[in-house]
C-alpha cells in the first residue's frame, strides 16, 4: 500500500518535474538568443527593417507595429528613434538618394564624352541592380510632407551632375550652352524611366541596356539641330 502510494507520488512528482521542464525551456531558449544591442546598431537595424518593408508595401501599406514586431522591439523604440514613420522614411529616402548621387558622380571619372554618359548610364543601373529595394522606394509617390524624396527630385539632382557634361558638349558643338539643364533632364529621365523598365523585365542584360541608352543618346545628341522646328501644324 505504501508502495503503491510512494509509486504514485514518485510518478506524479517525476511528471511535474518534467511539465515544469518543458514550460521552462522556451524561456531559456529565448533568453539565449536574445542580442543587446547598443542604441546606434538599434537604429541601423530599424533602418535596414524600414528599408525592407517600405520597398514591400510603399508607404501607405507599412506601419510601426510591423516594423517593431519584425525588429522584436516594441512601438516606443521605433518612436524613440525617428519619432514615427515618417521620420523613418525621410531618413530611409535621404540615404538610398545619397548613395545612388554618389555612385553617379563616382562614376564619372572623365574621358571621351560619351564614354561619360555610359558611365552615368551604368551608376544607375548598378544601383537598381545592387539596391533594388531602395530604388523601389524612390520611384514610388512620397508623402506630401517629405516632397524632397520625390522622384522627381531626385532626377533633378542626378540631372544636375550631368549637365556641366552636356554644357562642355554644347560649346564644343556650337550650339546653345543655356539649354544643357534642359537636355540633361531629358537624359537622365530616359536612362532613370528605362531602368525602372528593366527593374520588372530583366532582360537584356545591364550592359546591353546601357548601351541601347547610350546609342539612342549620343546618336541623338550628333543628329541635333542647332535651332529645331516642329514639322507639324501646331507651334505652341
Amino acid at each position: 500500500m505504501n508502495g503503491s502510494n510512494g509509486d504514485t507520488t514518485d510518478g506524479r512528482t517525476t511528471r511535474a518535474e518534467s511539465a515544469r521542464t518543458r514550460s521552462a525551456a522556451p524561456a531559456r531558449t529565448a533568453k539565449a538568443v536574445r542580442v543587446r544591442m547598443t542604441g546606434k546598431q538599434r537604429r541601423e537595424q530599424l533602418l535596414d527593417i524600414g528599408r525592407t518593408v517600405f520597398a514591400e508595401r510603399g508607404y501607405d501599406g507599412t506601419s510601426v507595429e510591423e516594423i517593431a514586431e519584425r525588429a522584436g522591439v516594441s512601438k516606443p523604440v521605433v518612436y524613440e528613434h525617428f519619432g514615427g514613420k515618417e521620420g523613418l522614411y525621410a531618413v530611409v529616402v535621404d540615404r538610398e538618394m545619397q548613395l545612388l548621387l554618389d555612385m553617379v558622380t563616382g562614376a564619372l571619372t572623365g574621358g571621351h564624352s560619351r564614354e561619360l554618359l555610359e558611365q552615368a548610364a551604368f551608376a544607375l543601373m548598378d544601383y537598381i541592380d545592387t539596391s533594388t529595394d531602395g530604388f523601389k522606394i524612390l520611384v514610388r509617390d512620397s508623402p506630401v510632407a517629405q516632397a524632397t524624396g520625390s522622384f522627381a527630385s531626385l532626377i533633378s539632382d542626378i540631372a544636375t551632375q550631368v549637365e556641366d557634361i552636356l554644357g562642355l558638349e554644347f560649346k564644343s558643338r556650337g550650339f546653345d550652352a543655356r539649354l544643357a539643364p534642359m537636355y540633361s533632364q531629358m537624359l537622365v529621365g530616359m536612362v532613370a524611366l528605362t531602368g525602372q523598365w528593366w527593374l520588372e523585365v530583366r532582360r537584356p542584360g545591364k550592359a546591353e541596356v546601357a548601351a541601347h541608352l547610350v546609342n539612342l543618346a549620343w546618336h541623338g545628341l550628333e543628329g541635333m539641330e542647332r535651332h529645331p522646328k516642329l514639322v507639324g501644324d501646331r507651334q505652341l
